[in-house]
């Protein structure tokens, strides 16, 4: 059982292979995510990391399950803190199931570390990047504070 946990739950009006596209696109996660982007091969067993402007890698890991349009679970870490590296690895997992003319997207953030510095971080994040997502995908237009690495970060 993990020690710290960040639960969010979304209903976006799309479909489980947009929103999919969406979450592991790098074109697309530039848009609402802080101009970074993922590199993986999305494969079960495969290196996964985000990049951000100018190269720096801000997290990494190993995809760990995958089932395109269903599931998504990412053994993560931070690479570019040194207070949230010190926590070890936590995990995320996506799942996506439809409903209707929406898409519930349950993330699951976790860590077995007490008190997670990285999980208390992320739950400060997630809520802005995925309401992003949600609006990019209604609209056709990510929100204005998700759109630049440094907005993104509240610089």
């Amino acid at each position: 059982m993990a020690e710290s946990r960040f639960i969010y739950v979304a209903y976006i009006r799309t479909t489980p292979e947009r929103l999919w596209r969406a979450l592991t696109d790098p074109e697309l996660t530039r848009k609402y995510w802080g101009e970074t982007w993922q590199e993986s091969e999305w494969k079960a067993g495969s290196p996964w990391r985000i990049l951000a402007p100018g190269g720096l890698v801000t997290d990494s890991g190993e995809v760990v399950a995958i089932e395109p349009g269903r599931k998504l679970v990412l053994d993560w870490r931070n690479e570019f803190r040194p207070d949230l590296k010190e926590d070890g690895p936590s995990r995320l997992t996506y799942e996506l199931q439809p409903i209707g003319d929406a898409v519930k997207l349950t993330l699951v953030h976790e860590s077995d570390t007490p008190l997670s510095r990285l999980i208390q971080a992320v739950a400060l994040g997630w809520p802005a990047i995925l309401s992003s997502l949600k609006t990019m995908l209604e609209t056709g237009e990510p929100l204005e504070i998700t759109r630049t690495w440094k907005a993104a970060r509240g610089e």
